[in-house]
């Protein structure tokens, strides 16, 4: 039975605790992975403080890159050695919505969705959060979360891929399908909407309007691509959006923070036939508040935007390349890298707002 380093949460709110875990050996489609390095989401980081609940103990970590080190029975996709993205991603490819191209949601149960495959060394249970447990050196996961790439690509740099990247330029792309032309407001500008702000440019939005309190992000925003920046405690966003739009308001707006006061204005930022996105998760039992009558007599549009909607078989490879070729910033998006006994002090300065993106390494992220 393989063993693993990693950072567990046993009480919510609290400091994770680095110790020795178990992991099951991959079952059939299963594969585990010698991680490499992870960043730390705001997902991870509201799941340890309580936001959604969830079982304890548990291990978070989701945006990972590593070494496949072994595989399960009937595993076709990836072979020892590759190096790989590891996403919270699992599905089946033949139920209801993955026939609909909706991989994010797959409602098939898988063996690891009923049993998990992490342990304590007392052999009690342990959550492997969102499907991941990646603030650990080794994973199991189902092949079906694994995307291969190429060996040149930096570990930390892909991690980000698996779900801020993915996320922030996928709402953009994938759920909005933004126009050559058209405008663009991205509320939050943290590692998910920073990849809005480049999932618009490479759309050709022609206005995109970055907005958060943080003069720093809104100053890295304009680095990715923004042509404009707006600190609502400094300006009226909504009147700042009318100047910059003919008076119109922009065709689409992002919310990429899970902030009531951000769901509520941002139907101020919009135009006639323009779109709410929602891409941020606030902490259950937030709700929102829009005018209806104004929502069908405009003609405007509420969407969500799970993960993406990526299919990361496809979505992950074309972004590697976007990368490659300079059209795709990863490497800026990393504020600092962290040795994994750090876990805490990296998670506080993300909290802090001190950060776009800090990043776990492991031993196997020195390799080549």
């Amino acid at each position: 039975m393989p063993t693993a380093r990693a950072a567990v949460c046993h009480a919510f709110g609290q400091p994770l605790t680095i110790e020795e875990i178990m992991l099951a050996e991959p079952g059939p489609g299963e594969v585990l992975v010698d991680i490499a390095a992870c960043a730390i989401c705001h997902s991870d980081i509201s799941y340890a403080e309580g936001a959604w609940g969830g079982t304890l103990p548990a291990v978070y970590g989701h945006e990972a890159a590593g070494i496949v080190a072994a595989t399960g029975e009937g595993v076709t996709g990836t072979r020892k050695g590759d190096h790989v993205v590891v996403t919270l991603i699992r599905s089946c490819g033949d139920c209801h919505y993955c026939r609909q191209a909706s991989r994010v949601m797959c409602e098939e149960v898988f063996p690891l969705d009923r049993n998990g495959a992490i342990s304590g060394a007392d052999g009690r249970r342990y959550d492997q959060s969102m499907r991941t447990g990646a603030f650990a050196d080794k994973v199991v996961v189902h092949e079906s979360q694994l995307v291969a790439i190429p060996k040149d690509v930096p570990f930390d740099s892909a991690s980000l891929l698996a779900c801020g990247v993915i996320t922030g330029f996928g709402a953009v792309v994938n759920s909005a399908r933004v126009k050559p032309g058209q405008s663009v407001a991205v509320v939050g500008c943290g590692g998910v909407g920073l990849n809005s702000v480049q999932g618009a440019v490479v759309a050709g939005a022609s206005v995109i309007v970055a907005i958060d309190l943080t003069d720093d992000k809104l100053a890295a925003a304009k680095t990715f691509g923004a042509t404009h920046g707006v600190n609502p405690a400094k300006e009226d966003a909504a009147a700042r959006i009318r100047e910059l739009t003919a008076g119109r308001g922009v065709d689409h707006v992002f919310v990429t923070v899970g902030a009531k006061a951000a769901f509520d204005r941002a139907f101020d930022y919009i135009t006639k036939n323009g779109t709410v996105v929602v891409v941020g998760m606030p902490p259950s039992g937030v709700f929102a508040q829009y005018d209806p009558g104004t929502l069908a007599a405009w003609n405007q549009k509420i969407i969500g935007s799970k993960m993406g909607e990526a299919n990361i078989a496809t979505d992950i490879p074309a972004l590697v390349e976007h990368y490659r070729n300079g059209r795709l910033k990863l490497d800026e998006l990393i504020t600092r890298r962290y040795p994994l006994e750090e876990i805490n002090e990296a998670i506080a300065e993300v909290n802090a707002g001190h950060a776009l993106r800090n990043v776990i390494v492991f031993e196997q992220g020195n390799r080549e």
